[in-house]
């Protein structure tokens, strides 16, 4: 076998930077069309899905499945896939959306075909660059990922009906479907019940203001009134001091006398004496 000669890496070297450069320009010059309604040449999209399968098989290999048969899992997953993943993937009874026929690469047909479970947990988790698969994984935690699997590993069976009944059965989805765990319900509740009118529970010592009715807040605070305003000759005017609540709360046991009432008739206001003519007496 002959020995690779310094003019030989020389030359190889010189190859890889002409390719760089190349490559370089290539990419500068736009030529390549990156738009979703023009597909990739055949040698560019087959690079990019053995890139993307064999990526997503080699990370989905280490995961441990968990037990997906449980009818409560799949049908919590039902609500999640209804509301996150019927514009991408479809659901029985639809051939399509705008979403999903505008995507490029096109998504797969969830209703159609069965993805291994592990890879879907991947994928639905992680999401993939470029093509519209979002991470749910940032918002949702794992245990409502592998009950959306569950859901997704019996969709290809069920006809419209039976889509529809899981879904609701699901409870729908809820401060995204539960699984954030960042304002939690009682067991059984879903999206905010005070839609409907009905009250909604917080845990004891929360102490969320909209717990309460309106009423209650109202009838805690004491009852003021508002005070008596004359207006004097001269276009001033002149406030009484409201009557304090807790004083008319209390029960009168007997009228007030006449002279009693002068006797507590206000101190005059250091006005002059014709701004202080009313024609009319001051009610106490």
């Amino acid at each position: 076998m002959p020995f690779v000669t310094r003019k030989t890496l020389l030359a190889l070297s010189a190859l890889a930077g002409l390719g760089a450069v190349a490559a370089a320009g290539f990419v500068w010059s736009g030529v390549y069309n990156v738009a979703a309604d023009d597909p990739h040449t055949r040698p560019v999209y087959a690079l990019t899905e053995a890139l993307r399968k064999r990526s997503i098989k080699a990370r989905a290999s280490k995961l441990q499945v968990p037990a997906l048969n449980d009818p409560a899992r799949i049908a919590q997953g039902a609500g999640n896939y209804e509301a996150m993943c019927t514009g991408c993937h479809l659901k029985p009874g639809t051939a399509g959306t705008e979403l999903s026929r505008g995507l490029y690469p096109v998504p797969p047909d969830l209703t159609r075909q069965t993805v291994d479970a592990a890879e879907a947990f991947w994928v639905i988790k992680h999401g993939i660059k470029a093509s519209g698969m979002p991470a749910w994984g940032k918002s949702m935690g794992d245990e409502y990922i592998w009950n959306m699997v569950a859901f997704v590993q019996e969709l290809p069976k069920l006809d419209a009906a039976q889509y529809q009944a899981l879904v609701a059965r699901s409870g729908g989805h809820s401060h995204g479907g539960g699984e954030t765990g960042d304002h939690p319900h009682a067991e059984g509740m879903t999206d905010h019940d005070e839609a409907a009118g009905a009250a909604h529970p917080h845990p004891a010592g929360e102490g969320d203001d909209h717990d309460a009715p309106a009423s209650t807040a109202a009838k805690a605070a004491p009852e003021a009134s508002p005070g008596t305003t004359h207006v004097h000759a001269d276009g001033k005017r002149h406030v009484h001091a409201p009557e304090p609540a807790a004083a008319k709360a209390a029960p009168t046991l007997a009228a007030p006398s006449p002279q009693s009432a002068s006797e507590t008739k206000p101190a005059a206001d250091p006005e002059p004496a014709e701004a202080m003519q009313h024609d009319h007496d001051h009610p106490h």
